[in-house]
């Protein structure tokens, strides 16, 4: 099946036209060290990345207060914090939350890291420019009420939870599945099936015109590491909260580097400096699991969006009736 896909995949891209070389290129030499070194590699000499990977974790994207200025905890910390994990898991109650208790992911790996966000020093993403914070608020994440469905996020409307939205973890589907094939690099996304193709060929970025939900990406190889760079956003999702969509000024690059069998080295540093006052890095490493990726049956118009808006009528509605707006 994974033959047959990757051959599917490869046809598909080998339709676009290629570009002439314009990213940074690698020494000779350091071709040379990486194909000398026990990194498994693709048929084609790449180091291979295949395989169906989760960033399931319980540490925090950005640092608690309480742990302002430690940035590494010991073992024993981290030990301490995986048991309260568990315990907090279990005494979990389904009412609170939105769907099954059996859609979540609870308990994921805790590192000795106090943050995902690695940079800033203080583990918080900078804050928004003004220009950022004078966008209308959008989506079900910062808001409950809602005049049109153009107040809803794409992710709520199950188009794409956009970039970086979709590398971040989150509640549930942290999961990926990473497929190569000469000159390309697939990722596929559990949640709302995304896929992203990524040329690897050196052929430059998209013309600046051409906008895109999850934009332009582009890599290269740096020695082991996979370097993707995307541009060429569109600019139709803004959200505040982070692991979202920023707009379309924003450059992403991302490093996956294969340290070991079972373990993907994964960073991305956003830099958009019409929305955040200082460029910020998340390191959110990857886990290598026996999968199957699992259908995420959400599709543009669900049956939410009607609920969601008929309730906020019937609000209206309960408003001009009893002179209150109900919560």
């Amino acid at each position: 099946m994974r033959v047959r896909l990757v051959s599917s995949m490869a046809a598909l891209v080998m339709l676009c036209p290629i570009g002439r070389l314009t990213l940074t290129p690698i020494s000779v030499a350091a071709q040379d060290a990486a194909r000398n070194s026990d990194v498994t590699r693709t048929p084609w000499g790449d180091p291979d990345l295949q395989g169906i990977w989760t960033n399931n974790t319980a540490t925090p994207f950005e640092r608690p207060p309480e742990l302002a200025g430690k940035e590494r905890l010991t073992d024993a910390e981290v030990a301490e914090l995986a048991e309260r994990d568990r315990k907090r898991s279990e005494q979990n109650n389904p009412a609170s939350i939105s769907g099954p208790e059996h859609w979540y992911e609870h308990l994921g790996v805790r590192s000795k890291r106090t943050s995902l966000v690695v940079d800033p020093p203080d583990g918080k993403v900078p804050p928004l420019t003004a220009q950022a914070q004078g966008r209308p608020i959008i989506g079900t994440v910062n808001r409950a009420d809602f005049s049109t469905w153009e107040e809803l996020s794409p992710w709520d409307r199950c188009i794409t939870r956009g970039i970086p939205g979709g590398m971040f973890p989150t509640f549930y589907n942290n999961n990926y599945q990473i497929l190569q094939a000469p000159g390309y690099v697939v990722i596929l996304y559990e949640m709302i099936h995304d896929a992203r193709i990524i040329p690897v060929d050196g052929r430059p970025h998209l013309n600046s015109e051409v906008r895109q939900w999850l934009g332009d990406s582009r890599g290269r190889w740096e020695g082991n590491t996979l370097v993707v760079e995307t541009t060429n956003l569109n600019d139709k999702y803004f959200e505040r909260g982070a692991g979202t969509g920023f707009g379309g000024n924003l450059t992403m690059t991302e490093r996956f580097t294969r340290v070991d069998a079972n373990t993907i080295d994964y960073q991305f540093t956003i830099d958009d400096p019409t929305t955040f006052t200082k460029a910020w890095t998340v390191m959110a490493p990857m886990s290598k699991i026996e999968g199957p990726l699992f259908e995420y049956a959400c599709h543009e118009g669900n049956y939410a969006l009607a609920g969601i808006l008929g309730g906020a009528r019937a609000d209206d509605k309960a408003a001009a009736t009893e002179g209150t707006r109900k919560p």
